[in-house]
This record gives C-alpha cells, sequence and structure tokens, in this order.
C-alpha cells in the first residue's frame, strides 16, 4: 500500500513510521531469526524486535485514539513510542532497540509543544539513540546493533541539508553498510557467513524511516550467504566448546536511578548480556545468567520487578561474551509452563523450565506460548499451561508448533501446584511418550486449591459471597466462604487432606499474611503423621495462597 511521505518529523510520522518498520520486520522475521547467532543462537532475535516494535504500534495507536479532534504532540507520540517499546521489550536486541527509540524520544521531545521537527532534529536523534543505546549495554561489543546504530548517526550527521528524507536515506544507507562490515568484527558472524541479526533488524527499521518520509520503499537488504551453521559442521570444527550462562531473564522494575546503579554492578557480576535501559522510575532489565533467582531477587532488592520472564536456555547452548564460540544445537526436551507470579518464574526457571507469566488480568495469548516454545530450542517439548482456562490457547500453541516440526506434548494441568508436581518427575533422558505419562499421572494425582478475595457479590457452590470475602477454592470451584485469610485457608486444607495425602505444597503471594505458612505447616504437623509439607514464594501471583496435595 502506497504511502504518502512525510515532509517533517511530527505525531503523523511517527506513527507511520511504526507502523511501517512492524511490517518491514514481519517481512524480515523469519529471515533475521534464522542468521541469529550472537549473543545466543536461539533463534528469536527476529521475533524479539517485531514484538518489541509492535508493543510501540500499540502504544502510539493508543495516544492517536485518545484524540476525538485534532492529534497528539509529536512529543506525546514519541513518548509513546518509546514506552510501548520499553514495556514490551524481548530479548538482547529487542531491549536494545527500546533504549533507541527511547534516545529518539528524548530528543523529540524536548520541546513538549513543538508540533514537529526537521532533518537537524533528526540528525540529533538518532546520534541520541545510539550514545544512550551504547551507555545502556554494560560490555559493549562492536560488530553489532550498536555498531550499526553509531553508523547510522555518523552517516546522518554528514547528510546535506535539513530535509528528513535526505537525514533518514544517509542513516539507512550508513547503517547497511556497517552491517555489510559485522561479519569482518566478530568471528563467530564470518564463521556462520551471516550478518548480525539485531543489525539487520535496525536496518530494517530504518528502511521504514526512509519510506515514511520519501514514500519510497528501501533496498532489500541481503543477511548473508547462507543460514546458521551448526556446531558440528567442518566450519565450526576449530570453535571453542564453552558453555555460557543457561538462562535468559528480563522483567520491567521501577525503581529510583540510584538504586538501579546498584543493580547493574551485582547484576554484571552474576551474567552476562546486561543490558538496563530505561529512566524517569520505569526501566527494562535484560541479563543471561546461571542463577535466575539471584538476578530476580537483585530486582527485588533495587525495587518492584515484574513482568519476568525467564528463559532456560538448554542443553548445548552457547553465550558469547566477545570470545569465538559455535551456535549451539537443539535441546532434546524440553519444558514450558506458564506461571502466575515472579517467584513461581524462578522456581521453574531453575528447574529448567522457559516460564511465561500469566499476569493478574492478563493471560497469555497463544502466540506468546508458541513463542516460549520456540525460545526453548528443542525437538521435544511438554507445554504445561497450569490454568484450566488456558487449555484452548495451549492447545492451539501446541498445534501451531507442532506445525513447525517440533514435537509438543501437553498436558492439561489447572493450577501451578500441578505443573510444580510434574516437573519434579520430568526426566529428560527417558524416552519422551514415558516421561509425559509421567507428568501427566503427577500433575492428575495433585489436588490444587487457591484462597482469594472476592472482587465483587456473586453466586458460588458455596453459596453467595459478597466483596471483601474470603474465598477458599478447591479444584476450581468455591468450597469455603470466610472473613480470615488464615482460618479459611486451615479449613480448605483440612477438606483436602481429608481425603489422604503425603505431600503439601503451599505458593504464598505477595499479599498473604506473614504468619500464615507457619500456622498451617503447624496444623499439618500436629493433625496429620507422614505427610510433608514445603513452601514456596510466589510474588503477585493473585491469589493469595496456592495449596497442592498430593
Amino acid at each position: 500500500m502506497a504511502q504518502v511521505p512525510q515532509t517533517f518529523f511530527d505525531a503523523l510520522a511517527v506513527r507511520t513510521w511504526c507502523g511501517l518498520a512492524l511490517e518491514s520486520l514481519g517481512r524480515a522475521r523469519e529471515e533475521i531469526d534464522a542468521i541469529n547467532v550472537y549473543p545466543v543462537a536461539d533463534g528469536d532475535t527476529g521475533t524479539n524486535l517485531y514484538l518489541t516494535v509492535e508493543s510501540a504500534v500499540a502504544a502510539v495507536e493508543a495516544v492517536f485514539t485518545a484524540y476525538d479532534v485534532g492529534r497528539p504532540t509529536l512529543a506525546d507520540a514519541a513518548r509513546a513510542m518509546a514506552h510501548g517499546a520499553l514495556i514490551g521489550a524481548r530479548g538482547n536486541s529487542g531491549t536494545i532497540l527500546a533504549q533507541l527509540l527511547r534516545g529518539m524520544a528524548q530528543v523529540l521531545a524536548v520541546d513538549g509543544e513543538r508540533a514537529h521537527t526537521d532533518g537537524s532534529g533528526l540528525r540529533l536523534a538518532l546520534r541520541h539513540a545510539a550514545d544512550s543505546a551504547r551507555q545502556a549495554v554494560a560490555h559493549p561489543v562492536e560488530g553489532t546493533v550498536l555498531t550499526v546504530a553509531s553508523a547510522a548517526a555518523d552517516a546522518a550527521a554528514g547528510a546535506e541539508g535539513d530535509d528528513c528524507g535526505a537525514v533518514a536515506r544517509a542513516a539507512y544507507e550508513g547503517a547497511r553498510a556497517a552491517l555489510a562490515a559485522t561479519p569482518g568484527q566478530l568471528a563467530v558472524l564470518e564463521r556462520a557467513g551471516v550478518v548480525d541479526a539485531g543489525g539487520r533488524g535496525l536496518v530494517a527499521v530504518l528502511g521504514a524511516l526512509v519510506e515514511t518520509f520519501t514514500g519510497e520503499a528501501a533496498p532489500v537488504v541481503v543477511s548473508g550467504t547462507h543460514a546458521r551453521v551448526e556446531p558440528e559442521t567442518e566450519e565450526c570444527a576449530d570453535a571453542q566448546d564453552e558453555s555460557g550462562p543457561a538462562f535468559e531473564v528480563i522483567y520491567l522494575l521501577e525503581a529510583e536511578d540510584a538504586a538501579v546503579d546498584r543493580l547493574r554492578q551485582r547484576l554484571d557480576g552474576l551474567g552476562d548480556s546486561l543490558v538496563v535501559v530505561g529512566g524517569d522510575g520505569l526501566w527494562n532489565v535484560h541479563v543471561h545468567v546461571d542463577d535466575a533467582g539471584a538476578a530476580v531477587e537483585a530486582g527485588v532488592e533495587a525495587g518492584r520487578p515484574y513482568r519476568i520472564r525467564i528463559t532456560h536456555f538448554g542443553a548445548g547452548d552457547v553465550h558469547t561474551t566477545g570470545a569465538e564460540r559455535p551456535p549451539r544445537e537443539r535441546a532434546q526436551r524440553a519444558v514450558v509452563a506458564v506461571v502466575p507470579g515472579e517467584g513461581l518464574a524462578g522456581l521453574y526457571g531453575e528447574a529448567g523450565a522457559t516460564t511465561v507469566l500469566a499476569r493478574p488480568g492478563e493471560p497469555p495469548a497463544s502466540g506468546e506460548l508458541v513463542q516460549a516454545v520456540r525460545r526453548a530450542h528443542a525437538r521435544e517439548v511438554v507445554l504445561l499451561p497450569n490454568d484450566a482456562e488456558l487449555r484452548h490457547t495451549a492447545a492451539a500453541a501446541a498445534e501451531q508448533a507442532r506445525a513447525e516440526g517440533i514435537r509438543v506434548a501437553l498436558i492439561p494441568t489447572r493450577s501451578a501446584v500441578q505443573g510444580i508436581a510434574a516437573l519434579a518427575v520430568h526426566e529428560p533422558d527417558r524416552r519422551f511418550d514415558e516421561d509425559v505419562v509421567s507428568m501427566t499421572s503427577a500433575a492428575g494425582a495433585t489436588r490444587y486449591a487457591e484462597v482469594a478475595v472476592a472482587e465483587r457479590q456473586s453466586w458460588t457452590m458455596a453459596g453467595i459471597c459478597q466483596a471483601g470475602d474470603v474465598l477458599g477454592l478447591v479444584d476450581g470451584d468455591v468450597a469455603v466462604i470466610g472473613t480470615d485469610v488464615t482460618a479459611t485457608a486451615e479449613t480448605v486444607l483440612d477438606r483436602m487432606l481429608s481425603a489422604g495425602g503425603e505431600l503439601v505444597t503451599l505458593v504464598l503471594g505477595d499479599e498473604a499474611p506473614e504468619t500464615i505458612a507457619e500456622h498451617l505447616e503447624a496444623r499439618v504437623r500436629e493433625s496429620y503423621l507422614a505427610v510433608d509439607t514445603v513452601v514456596y514464594r510466589g510474588g503477585r501471583q493473585g491469589a493469595l495462597l496456592l495449596i497442592g496435595v498430593e
């Protein structure tokens, strides 16, 4: 569809650019995924960039929708673009792209009432974007998206005149040239015969900027001579077979600047590929570590982390911190699980699962589950939805993943405590069918309950509840209506154990009473012989308490 060229960089140009960038990344997504070998060969850079820009587009559209008459200012649209990218940033390259857009927005929004800027403003925006992105990365490496961004800013600075189209085209051509040179700067790229995947994505975004101001589509970029080279090929035979951190941890963080400075230092000591972007009290944190729990705990000490995503890279994964290392092979088997809170995300992650955080009121879509299956990078995947209402969503994701050649088994877990039971018996070395049967049996043998607060008056299996009542749900149905959280939880636990059990699992939400775990443990110890109790911290999981009995 032909675009009407934008003469100046105004709010409409921001909107047009974001839309065109999303379309461009959509066309290039699979190609970019295929050449993704640095910093981790996990085949998702294109998808992560697409999801990051998709979030930016949604934020900009929301700003335009809010105006019944007229349109937002340049500052409004630029800030929305940056904020949307920040909260939706995925992966290493997506996080860096979010900071690039934030850097641009800081320049474009410097005069809040200005309707537009020209080529000189665009030059400054590109320069500030490249500089701020480089500062956000703990250990910048040349031959990456940072190099491409700097080259784009340098080229834009040399463009003649103040025409936005000329400046955008110069930036694009500078980025293309820098991208073509990346294999000569990173041996892992040269060995695989590809250019940097993050840089390739940025060139696509800059190509959309050219089209925004000229109406002309930018030339297609050639990414490399061939797709990724697997580790066993001759080209990689002499590379170091050295493993890096096992987990990718990403979260949004509400924190003060001083606390974030301390967080950077701590995370830098825990792992690599550290990128912390944002400001004004909201940050996006990305790091690769062996101890996912410690990375989350560091965020808790700094402020309030949320939207936590922990990905286990799987056996055979390879990270690169500057040394030459081969791309990783696909793992044989992985577990992908939906979890309701940050604490459980850490627990599942440490057990080797790739997690998708289901925030209260924000269940994941099938596309997000498919992306998690891809991130797991395995030939076989066990999918744990951990919510009865997600069964159809998970089934759709499993079907799509199977169409991509991944063997997927969906275990219909209806609670995170059933998922914990399934994960406890998971053995990736045995036959896939046997593993799935064992995990399904363990989940099915686990009764589940939760204690929550009613949000409104409603009819239940236990009678009419009022807003503010404490509800005890057993296997999904309201069984107890009470006024005290601890007393209600004890009643629920007694009902569950009346049918027998050997192990009680308690998962505490952030708002649960401090003494509830101690009280329930004592109740089990005194009243039920030979029954053990384990307690986990679930974080912001919606329910005050999750209970499992197996």
